[in-house]
């Protein structure tokens, strides 16, 4: 009996010093507010400041070591009439806004939602202005049309100024500083991990710090704000027309507010809406000038070497990305050493952006261009015939002759026969050396997820809200109809802040009633 009860007491002590042992991996660290943002991007840090000036106490969860997530990568955001666009006479009216987002969606968009953001745009750059955000100019989405595009000036200059202290970068340096001079909390590298319910509805969150401690937080409103889901395979393989898709300037979208929102009854939308960029390869930088040439709107082939579209699809880029889908996500852009020296000498047609601006000088083209050719990756050529390069590109040289005998009739006709291109975009591909340049689908992330209404109240299937419960930025749907609307310049940026201060004015009328 002494043996036994020897060995007991000789578990039980094993047992406790294990336990003992195991406590703060398996602690709960408790934390009280009123809003928890989970995401601290462009809309979660939106969402912060907005909710802060509404007098909420505000924490925020950031699954990465720092703050901006892709928002550190935009330039401008959307707005219809702002004071800067009225002061120098640029008509964008909310009106007709509103109809351009409506029919480009074919009215798959949620109009009351699209009409909310609409109508605070212009108020939010004042709302950024008077935060110390400045605009630099007003410009355009696609090449030539209306100008929405606010473009974010630098900071003023100051003692050890951030370097990256200048566009969409300029405002989430300005947001953070705001939440943490303003008593907000920031809880970097902190993930939300999911979301507690209480008699219907959504209470607050739970989290899990860089040292795998559990935190609950206990909240009043949630405002999810976690960007979408570029980086989440198997939700790309599920819902992407394209799965393999490059995500340019994402990190860590998996999907995670998505599906919370989900598990606590949030309905399903627009998760199969992309926001499409122009063509171009894995590795590159938006900015490189070998892409900057090949995404110029000349003469673009399938692997067959049949050309398959018209290229100035590229000023609106999503339409480019479309098109090099639906052919299987494989295209190359041919040019001849003619329109080579043009651009190197005389610079771009066709911008990118604040990346690469218009007229820009290719001079580091070579440079870029023929690093890759020595890696022989099979992503760029260079041959002294058609027929050789065909070979090279594993071509039939008959097919791909024949279409660069097509375009360069046209370019001499000034009119192209098969897909109606403007004729200033017509090109010769007429003097050797020949160079191509594979192309591959990009995307700038995911544009949906889950189903809000105006408010960006997270609805289930019969449109009722989830109490307590918000979603904004590109885990939202609504926006879109099946592709990303760059008609308008920066919508996506534009939406991020917009639904940001939308879901905190909701919140914080929503705690107040439940008060």
């Amino acid at each position: 009996m002494r043996n036994v009860l020897k060995r007991c007491l000789s578990v039980f002590a094993v047992v406790v010093a294990a336990t003992t042992f195991s406590l703060p991996a398996f602690a709960e660290q408790v934390m009280n507010t009123d809003v928890v943002i989970i995401g601290a991007g462009t809309s979660g840090l939106a969402a912060g400041v907005q909710a802060i000036q509404n007098g909420n106490k505000v924490i925020l969860l950031e699954k990465q070591a720092k703050v901006g997530g892709t928002g550190n990568f935009c330039e401008g955001l959307f707005a219809a009439e702002s004071k800067i666009q009225k002061r120098i006479g640029i008509d964008v009216s909310k009106d007709f806004a509103f109809d351009t987002i409506m029919e480009y969606s074919h009215y798959k968009a949620n109009g009351a939602l699209v009409s909310c953001f609409v109508d605070k745009s212009a108020e939010t750059i004042d709302w950024l202005d008077e935060l110390g955000v400045k605009i630099e100019y007003v410009g355009v989405g696609g090449f030539g049309g209306p100008l929405t595009w606010h473009v974010i000036a630098p900071g003023p200059d100051y003692p050890d100024k951030n370097p990256h202290d200048y566009h969409c970068a300029r405002m989430i340096n300005v947001f953070n500083k705001y939440i943490l001079d303003h008593g907000g909390e920031i809880l970097l590298q902190t993930p939300g991990t999911g979301l507690i319910k209480k008699d219907g509805k959504v209470v607050g969150a739970f989290a899990e710090n860089k040292d795998g401690e559990n935190i609950r937080i206990n909240a009043k409103a949630v405002i999810i704000a976690t960007g979408g889901f570029a980086n989440n395979k198997e939700m790309m393989n599920k819902y992407s027309p394209y799965p393999d898709l490059i995500p340019v300037g994402n990190m860590g979208k998996d999907g995670d507010g998505i599906r919370m929102a989900w598990d606590a009854g949030a309905a399903e939308e627009g998760v199969d809406v992309m926001q499409m960029y122009r063509p171009g390869l894995k590795g590159f930088h938006p900015a490189d000038q070998m892409i900057a040439l090949a995404v110029q709107p000349y003469f673009w082939v399938n692997p067959r070497g049949e050309r398959y579209t018209d290229e100035s699809s590229v000023q609106l880029w999503p339409y480019a990305g479309n098109a090099l889908v639906r052919i299987g996500g494989t295209a190359y852009s041919i040019y001849d050493d003619a329109t080579r020296k043009k651009a190197v000498e005389e610079g771009i047609e066709m911008p990118l952006g604040e990346w690469v601006i218009q007229g820009t000088k290719l001079t580091n083209w070579e440079k870029s261009f023929y690093k890759e050719l020595k890696r022989d990756r099979g992503n760029v050529f260079k041959a002294n015939s058609i027929k050789e390069l065909a070979k090279m590109l594993d071509m039939d040289p008959a097919v791909l002759q024949s279409s660069v005998d097509k375009m360069n009739s046209w370019a001499q006709t000034r009119e192209d026969g098969e897909f109606k291109k403007d004729s200033k975009f017509l090109r010769a591909v007429a003097t050797p050396p020949f160079y191509a340049t594979k192309l591959t689908p990009r995307h700038l992330g995911t544009l949906g997820g889950v189903r809000i209404n105006e408010k960006t109240e997270a609805v289930n299937e019969h449109d009722e809200a989830v109490p307590g419960l918000y979603v904004v930025g590109t885990d939202a749907g609504g926006m879109y109809g099946d592709s990303y609307d760059l008609l308008l310049g920066g919508g996506t940026a534009g939406f991020a802040v917009n639904s940001g201060r939308i879901a905190a004015d909701s919140a914080s009328e929503y705690i107040g009633a439940a008060q």
